[in-house]
């Protein structure tokens, strides 16, 4: 084992020459290196978790029919609803159920689908539940 006694008490030799490096420079030597580009960012996503959408039975299929059946025809009034819609996901293949309550705007029946004042415009066939509220 070394002894340093002769060396401990002696001062950190500074340059004259060569100005000495900021802390934020020498930190920056320190930080993680990432060799493959990318990759946590893929392992990110293969790991986030997604929902197929649900097939609906025929008392929910019935129950959304007539709650838009409904909305058709109290639309003037700006009716303010909770709405539970499937969200197709951009990179993978399923989704998630969002919820949302907000005031319809605009019905299209032609299109098959229902413009909330958010801007939201959701399909008819999205629509996993929805609810009016009564004013």
């Amino acid at each position: 084992m070394k002894n340093y006694d002769d060396i401990i008490h002696l001062l950190h030799p500074v340059s004259q020459i060569h100005p000495q490096m900021p802390m934020y420079k020498r930190a920056a030597q320190f930080l993680p290196f990432s060799a493959l580009t990318g990759y946590h960012d893929s392992i990110q996503e293969a790991a986030r978790l997604i929902e197929q959408k649900r097939e609906l039975n025929e008392d929910q299929i019935h129950n959304i029919r007539q709650n838009l059946n409904y909305l058709y025809d109290v639309f003037k009034l700006n009716p303010r609803i909770s709405l539970t819609y499937f969200q197709k996901d951009s990179q993978k293949e399923g989704g998630d159920y969002l919820s949302i309550i907000d005031q319809v705007i605009q019905l299209d029946e032609y299109k098959q689908y229902i413009i909330l004042k958010c801007g939201k415009k959701i399909k008819f066939d999205d629509i996993y539940y929805i609810d009016i509220f009564e004013e």
